[in-house]
């Protein structure tokens, strides 16, 4: 299955962060050598493979690469390789069938981790040159490897202290377009049909949210000819981001006049773009610049500028193979909006409607559920303005942070004693892989019986993130297979279900310990579709709307 989370602020910017952790020398001129780079980092973790090249004068029957953690570093998935721990030391081995390298020849495995890279490496006992280096940064806060074909979300980092308006960059807000840039229509008279010109889609928000605060609108994101990320004015003209300092400093700003309620705005959106549409009420948004990137709006996290603004976003990707748009929920739900794309055929697909009061709907449950209460965020007043989702509100203090621990420990011992399929791809049937546990490493076999993937036990916060011990590469094999159980933890179907991804709906969200943020969400959705998680695609249950051959796109707030 495609990863087909949208937002890519990071899309291209991802390939900026591949590097060499280790460059390895050989202790001799004729001892086997050992490599390790980064070929992924998303800001909240990172994938290192590493590369065993025999330069020895006799073939290898084996291997043995070894290496320390620093502390507060960790490793989850990890292939074609055997690993094994004692405190923070970690020893990898071939597998069965890549220990033998001819003279000459290479072998290679990888894994996923956190937070610092490992350091000691060491090849069959000789040092891989002892030292490490960092990745080359990519210019963006919220890193992501691009995927094959639609595109991911990555939660934003948090932005770090006000800086001094001293600091302010120099750059200044764009000046408004030409009256033909944008069509605004006022209640009572019908809107113009928007007319798609060459390199521009044009998106029309329209406000039926019934309140009467001034909506702002803001297009960020990453340039994909360039890997530059910056932001978008109404005519649909990019400006890359500039003026940023080891400190983030205030972005200028960029705001967009959004529609009054019962009104509609048009604004275009330039091809080859991927990024979000964020919008606010009452007042405008606090955007941070470091260096290149951007510091996106965190309001879980403390000291956040804006955690008092009531707001939302949409993400998009806009390509040659045309657009993807999604509401989205990952992190949090707040303004309900409706996403729309209408093909050239004239046909409209739209998805996102919440049900009639089904804004509230969500809250009542959330705050009638004792676990989750707390992540219901209001304003001075008693406006809800967010219900966090479940990893932000843990990462806030306001929900034990260990929720999920007794159900993923009962889910994964269970294949201890019987065998997890999965079969990620629901157009390749007989692609499956099989898994079973031992001790807290979860391992899955291909038909033939070769090894091609294993997790440790994840974390309540790998699985709401996705990430850490589930963190997925852009792979073939061991993404698909991470994308696939996560999902099944999320919805408490691993350990009930054998076969992932597998079961509806119905099926879903199911006993005391489960993702009830989620499963409100999906219950108060017109087609019960909806991204509350990252990989809420795994079955197609996300909100998110694709035409090849886009000719106008929509986002509407819906009434709360």
């Amino acid at each position: 299955m495609p990863r087909k989370r949208s937002l890519i602020l990071a899309a291209a910017a991802a390939a900026a962060a591949l590097g060499t952790a280790w460059i390895a020398l050989p202790a001799s001129a004729a001892a086997p050598t050992a490599a390790v780079r980064t070929v992924a980092d998303w800001g909240s973790g990172w994938q290192n493979e590493v590369t065993i090249s025999n330069t020895g004068a006799s073939a290898m029957t084996s291997w043995k690469v070894e290496f320390d953690l620093p502390a507060g570093s960790s490793i989850g998935s990890f292939w074609d390789a055997e690993m094994t721990a004692s405190g923070a030391h970690r020893t990898f081995t071939n597998r069965s069938w890549n220990g033998a390298v001819p003279v000459g020849g290479t072998a290679t495995f990888g894994f996923v981790g956190t937070g610092a890279r490992p350091v000691g490496c060491k090849l069959n006992g000789i040092p891989c040159d002892g030292g490490t280096s960092a990745p080359t940064a990519a210019p963006t806060t919220v890193p992501a490897t691009a995927p094959a074909t639609a595109p991911a979300t990555v939660p934003s980092t948090a932005p770090s202290a006000t800086a001094p308006a001293a600091t302010k960059p120099a750059a200044t807000k764009p000046a408004d377009p030409s009256p033909a840039a944008t069509a605004t229509t006022k209640p009572g008279t019908a809107p113009a049909k928007p007319v798609k010109v060459d390199g521009l889609l044009p998106l029309t928000i329209t406000n039926d949210s019934g309140r009467s605060e001034p909506v702002h609108v803001y297009v960020l994101g990453t340039d994909l000819n360039t890997g530059k990320l910056g932001y978008v004015d109404r005519a649909g003209k990019f400006t890359a981001w500039t003026g940023g300092g080891p400190v983030p400093v205030p972005a200028p700003d960029v705001a967009i006049a959004g529609p009054g309620d019962d009104s509609a705005t048009t604004i275009q959106i330039p091809e080859n773009l991927s990024g979000r549409i964020y919008f606010s009420f009452g007042r405008k948004l606090d955007f941070r610049l470091a260096g290149d990137g951007l510091v996106q709006p965190a309001p879980w996290a403390g000291g956040d500028p804006n955690r008092d603004i009531l707001f939302d976003w949409s993400e998009f990707t806009l390509n040659s193979s045309g657009l993807w748009l999604n509401s989205s929920q990952v992190d949090m739900f707040a303004v309900p909006h409706v996403v729309s794309v209408t093909g050239a055929d004239g046909t409209t697909a739209e998805t996102g409607e919440v049900k009639p009061g089904g804004r509230q709907k969500v809250i009542d449950a959330i705050r009638a559920n004792p676990d989750f209460a707390k992540s219901v965020v209001t304003a001075a007043d008693g406006t809800v303005l967010r219900v966090l989702a479940p990893g932000k509100a843990a990462d806030a203090g306001l929900m034990s942070p260990s929720y999920l621990d007794p159900y993923i420990t009962q889910a994964w011992n269970a294949y201890a004693g019987k065998t997890l399929t999965v079969t990620p791809f629901t157009d390749q049937p007989g692609v499956k892989y099989l898994g079973r546990t031992a001790g807290d490493v979860l391992s899955f076999t291909d038909t033939s019986g070769r090894t091609v993937a294993s997790f440790t036990k994840p974390s309540t916060a790998a699985v709401w993130g996705c990430d850490g011990a589930l963190a997925a590469p852009n792979d073939q094999v061991v993404g698909p297979i991470a994308r696939t159980l996560c999902a099944a933890l999320q919805r408490t179907t691993l350990g009930r279900l054998d076969t992932q991804p597998s079961g509806s709906a119905s099926d879903f969200y199911q006993g005391e310990v489960t993702n009830a943020y989620a499963r409100e969400i999906h219950r108060n959705m017109v087609d019960g579709k909806a991204y509350a998680f990252a990989f809420d695609d795994v079955q197609n249950q996300e909100s998110l709307v694709h035409d090849g051959d886009p000719q106008a796109a929509g986002i509407t707030l819906s009434a709360f």
